[in-house]
């Protein structure tokens, strides 16, 4: 009888550490981060009245005959499923969501426990703690690197109040942008200005002497790639250019005309090599001189369309002139006198004449003879070009060796324009002429030329007379360079902020490599960026790939100097993209547009805010704009987290069966992340502890029942004695 007693007393006994245990979930049902627990029930050791036998012959085996003698709570588990996650307004509360426990210590890192309650704060030193004043602990911003370094140690978080951070200079500037490679653009600026005189002696600046805005010799560009006016591309090619004569080309025959039966006979030879011959009838024994010199005019004149020569007769000296005004752009010949004719014409002996001369354009360089005819490149050896002839003429307009004893001057001026003077006041001064015609393939010697008529509009604006010594000029149109430009503030040492402007030209296509802008960086003086004047300003070059892709680029970087008082030789990266890639400037046939322009720089400023991202990182707001991790939460993770033991307060510490922590960041080797401004609430479910009450009691009850009756069996046998 008194085994069932004693099992009774066993059965209440763990019904009611299963309701204490029960109790303690329902009390913790509002406890954040809180993880329930279950009570396991087994049963004691058996009494065994008989053991088993095996089976003998004919005779079956036997089971044991055991009573049990009760039952115990032989462990506890507690359940770490993921409890809710709940918003709230507190920035510096932190909800894990998966595995994973905080890590706090009451003793400077002495000594670690673990929560998954994220009420954390900041305290009056700046610690980031948790209700118990136990500090969280992970990693800090590393000063020197200006980065967290989840690998090292962790420590206490602490983030000084009234945090500053200094100003950090600008060492990387980043630009992405497309420069357009089409033949319209949007943004275009005038060739640079070029003065009058000698070519400059520099390699690859050409002839003339090309400079920049502070009078720097700079390649002053290919023509080939200029635009004009409507942002509209010359594209040049080899041959293509213009005829350019600075006088009339003018000739008289030797002897004069006479009277009666004579004709005319005379071959004019054309620049394409081909020749037009001119011959008159009705020459009669009765005809005067006036008579014969008119039939003769009106044979001439009425092929100047294809030879460009007007006939005049001089009738005081009995002579016939030619003049070609070099302004028929369609005379084959376009300029030049050369033929022969019959003695009784007055024109059987002709000087050749030549006053204008081709000047074509020829990707590989420039030739430039007095006399003769042209090549040119860049804008500043077309005017070179033209001012060397243009100064080659004496003033009886004969072609003359190269010479300066003219005023004559040809400049491209700071609208991009040629622009020639005429002032006089010297020996060989003589009133220009000037007529500007199309190069056809009619006008070359074998053809197979087309005239460019953009570059010939632009350039037949120059043709004008400018007598010597008048104030008048004469004017081509702009000739202009696509262009662009982006700017962005940097940052010296001090803070100070300074703005880098970088302006891109084009200078030059290749069909088989690409095409190449000039880059000019420039800061704001005082600051300097070199060593030769002006020290504000680099040159340096772009190419690019014939697919458009980035090929390479200098300088690669800017030593900068402030000259405020701040650190100097600052050096600054330009950072255009990597080598045959397109992720940074790219030449398209697109709109030129800078889709993307950033420093790493800053001034100082002070610690305005904090929020903290699903990798636990506690990233600070500055007065600056700035942003950046001033430290990062650590995470430990546990091969059995239900061998760790509570300590009350919502936190555990490590047991020898729940293994040491492993340590890192969220989100990473099976660690949950981190959400900011939230808290997990208990995994306590009501429903099922409520449940569970009823089956504790119903348990307990039934147990005190066993023990009821029990007691009731004894009192009969007590009673077998009365």
């Amino acid at each position: 009888m008194l085994k069932s007693l004693f099992s009774g007393v066993s059965g209440l006994q763990s019904h009611q550490v299963a309701m204490d245990v029960e109790s303690n979930n329902i009390a913790n049902v509002n406890t954040i981060g809180f993880k329930y627990s279950r009570a396991n029930f087994s049963d004691l050791l058996a009494q065994t009245k008989a053991i088993a036998t095996a089976p003998q012959g004919e005779l079956g085996g036997k089971n044991p005959v055991q009573v049990g003698l009760g039952s115990t709570v032989s462990s506890m588990t507690r359940i770490f499923s993921q409890g809710s996650v709940e918003n709230s307004d507190k920035n510096t509360d932190v909800a894990i969501q998966g595995d994973g426990f905080f890590i706090i210590s009451p003793d400077g890192g002495n000594t670690y426990k673990y929560t998954r309650s994220g009420d954390f704060k900041f305290d009056a030193g700046g610690n980031f703690v948790d209700n118990n004043g136990f500090i969280v602990q992970g990693w800090l911003r590393d000063r020197t690197t200006g980065f967290v370094d989840a690998t090292a140690p962790i420590t206490n978080i602490n983030i000084p109040p009234g945090l500053t951070t200094p100003a950090s200079p600008t060492q990387n500037v980043v630009i992405k942008a497309n420069l357009n490679s089409g033949p319209l653009v949007k943004t275009f600026s005038p060739a640079y200005s070029v003065e009058s005189g000698a070519p400059y002696s520099v390699a690859n600046v050409g002839y003339g002497d090309a400079k920049d805005a502070n009078g720097n010799p700079i390649d002053s560009g290919d023509l080939g790639v200029m635009f004009n006016d409507s942002g509209e591309a010359f594209s040049l090619q080899t041959g293509q250019g213009i005829w350019a004569s600075f006088q009339n080309s003018t000739t008289t025959g030797s002897g004069n005309v006479v009277a009666g039966a004579v004709e005319l006979d005379i071959t004019f030879t054309l620049d394409d090599g081909t020749t037009k011959q001119i011959t008159t009838t009705g020459g009669l024994a009765g005809n005067t001189v006036a008579d014969n010199a008119a039939r003769f005019l009106s044979a001439i004149n009425a092929q100047t369309s294809t030879t460009g020569i007007v006939a005049t007769y001089d009738a005081t000296n009995n002579e016939i002139d030619l003049t070609n005004t070099n302004s028929n752009g369609a005379a084959s010949h376009n300029i030049r006198i050369s033929a022969v004719g019959n003695v009784n014409s007055g024109l059987a002996v002709l000087d050749s004449v030549t006053t204008a001369y081709r000047y074509q354009y020829d990707p590989t360089g420039a030739t430039t003879v007095a006399g003769a005819d042209k090549k040119f490149k860049t804008i500043a050896d077309l005017r070179y070009a033209m001012e060397i002839e243009a100064k080659s003429v004496d003033a009886d307009g004969s072609a003359d060796v190269l010479t300066t004893d003219n005023n004559i001057s040809i400049i491209i001026n700071a609208q991009g324009k040629f622009e020639i003077t005429n002032p006089g006041g010297a020996t060989d001064d003589y009133d220009i002429s000037l007529a500007i015609t199309g190069m056809t393939a009619d006008s070359v010697v074998g053809g197979g030329i087309t005239e460019n008529a953009k570059f010939t509009r632009n350039m037949e604006a120059l043709s004008s007379t400018l007598p010597s010594g008048t104030t008048g000029k004469a004017f081509s149109q702009s000739f202009n360079a696509a262009t662009h430009s982006a700017s962005i503030d940097i940052y010296d040492s001090l803070g100070s902020k300074h703005t880098l402007r970088t302006e891109y030209r084009k200078v030059a296509v290749d069909s088989s490599t690409g095409s190449t802008w000039n880059m000019k960086i420039s800061v704001p003086e005082p600051a300097t960026i070199d060593t030769v004047a002006p020290t504000n300003e680099k040159t340096g070059s772009i190419r690019f790939n014939n697919d458009g892709s980035l090929a390479t680029f200098n300088p690669p970087n800017v030593s900068f100097t402030a000259n405020n008082g701040s650190a100097s030789n600052q050096q600054v990266a330009i950072n255009l993209g990597t080598a045959n890639g397109f992720d940074g400037m790219t030449s398209f046939d697109s709109v030129s547009s800078t889709s993307g322009i950033s420093q790493d720089g800053y001034t100082g400023g002070d610690l305005v805010g904090i929020r903290i991202d699903q990798s636990g990182t506690l990233i600070g707001s500055f007065s600056n704009g700035r942003s950046f991790g001033l430290a990062q939460i650590g995470m430990a993770k546990f091969t059995n987290n239900e061998g760790l033991s509570t300590e009350g307060g919502n936190v555990y510490t490590q047991t020898a069966n729940s293994g040491d922590p492993i340590i890192g960041t969220a989100a990473t080797a099976g660690r949950g992340f981190m959400q900011s401004s939230a808290l997990e609430a208990s995994n306590v479910d009501l429903s099922r502890s409520l449940t569970q009450l009823i089956i504790i009691q119903r348990g307990y009850q039934a147990n005190g029942k066993t023990i009821t009756t029990s007691d009731q069996l004894l009192q009969t046998l007590i009673g077998l004695k009365q």
